[in-house]
Order: C-alpha cells, then structure tokens, then sequence
C-alpha cells in the first residue's frame, strides 16, 4: 500500500542520520510526506462525499479528545516506567527518541511553529489513517474489523524507526508501540463518534503533551521512584 510506504519512509528518513542534522530537518522530513498524504486523503474524501462528515465538530469534541490524549500518556507513561526505567540499558530508546525531536527547552521557543507542525501532521495523519485507509479496508474486510486493520498497519509503518532508532538495547519498539496504541484508540474514536475531530484532538493533544509540555524522558521528565 502506497500509505504505507510512504509514511516507512518518512519514518526511515526522519529519524536517520538526516533527520537528526538539524532540528528543522526533522521536523520537515518527518511532518512533509504526511502533510502530502493528507491533502490526497482531503481530496478523495471530498469526491467520496465524506469530508464534511469527518471534520463537522459538535458540543463535546474538546473533551473527548482531552480524554483521549490523557489515557494514551497515562498507557505511554507507565510503559516507559516498566520498559525502560532510568539507569535501565533500555533508557536509551528514550534518549534516542527525544534527541531527535529536539530539547523541550528549545522546541518552547519555536511552540507557535512546532504546535501548529503538530496539529497539521495530527489533522493530515487522521485523515489518512482513520478516514481514507480505513474507509478503503472496510469495503474489503468489513467495518467491524476495518479500524483494526489500520492501526495495525499505521504501527508497521513506523517499524524502519525501531531499527534506525535502535542501540545497544536492540530495536526500539517505542514509536511502533505508540502508533499501535494510538491507531487503535483513535480508531475506536472514529467509529464510535463516526467523526475524525475527537480523534484528530486527541491526536495533536497527545502529541503536543509528549514533546512540548510532559516529556516522557529528558528535561521535565520527573524520575518517581
């Protein structure tokens, strides 16, 4: 699938040695080719007479999506803790993860910029994954098991990260893991409110949380315990 190896990539280019040149490198790499899958997956909704169905928001999103994104950090959160404590060989995933997205310190003074990179790649990556690859799978798996199907394809499409990101400590499963977790919540969002906002909220929420306000290792991460 077309989706699929594009998104590979992206994931394969941006966490390389490209992507950690310059923090802008980055940032383009990893957020362009999902922005460009967005705008496709915009269109053919549009001609599938489903656009305004995904995106039309009502009483209730903002919470929704806030619940959301605060049960995947929490799911996120306590998997670091278990998987890859600090002092742990497995610490290296995080450190190698957050040195390429960039020092929160940093990222703090550029936010207007990485907040709306953020919330365009969350809007383009849903559109894609939970709007059009799940609408294609459902004519051939049936919707029931469609929004399954995708997560799981959206998690192998980051599978080159764990090799590109991996050390000492062997693969690192921490962005694959993640995009399990996170296609399968935002999948069971889009089809019980039949909408991509709440999930696209909790997306960009979640997103925003981990990199900019809450990282999960780094400066601001707290070491309980």
């Amino acid at each position: 699938m077309v989706v699929v190896v594009v998104t590979a990539s992206a994931s394969y280019l941006a966490f390389g040695p490209w992507g950690s040149s310059a923090m802008a490198t980055f940032w383009s790499l990893g957020a362009a080719p999902n922005v460009a899958l967005g705008l496709f997956a915009a269109a053919w909704a549009k001609r599938e007479g489903a656009l305004g169905e995904w995106l039309v928001p009502r009483w209730g999103d903002f919470t929704r999506g806030l619940f959301g994104a605060v049960a995947l950090f929490g799911l996120a959160w306590a998997f670091v803790r278990l998987a890859a404590p600090v002092g742990s060989t497995r610490e290296i995933w995080l450190a190698s993860l957050y040195g390429h997205l960039g020092d929160p310190r940093v990222l703090r003074e550029h936010g207007a910029a990485i907040t709306a990179t953020v919330v365009v790649t969350a809007l383009a990556e849903e559109m894609v994954w939970r709007g059009m690859v799940t609408e294609l799978l459902a004519s051939r798996v049936g919707s029931r098991a469609a929004w399954w199907w995708a997560a799981v394809l959206y998690a192998a499409a980051y599978l080159p990260s764990a090799f590109v990101l991996g050390g000492g400590a062997g693969p690192n499963p921490l962005l694959v893991l993640l995009a399990l977790g996170g296609g399968l919540l935002w999948g069971a969002m889009a089809r019980a409110f039949g909408r991509l906002v709440p999930g696209v909220l909790s997306h960009a929420l979640f997103d925003w949380a981990v990199v900019m306000m809450f990282p999960l290792w780094g400066a601001g991460r707290v070491p309980w315990g």
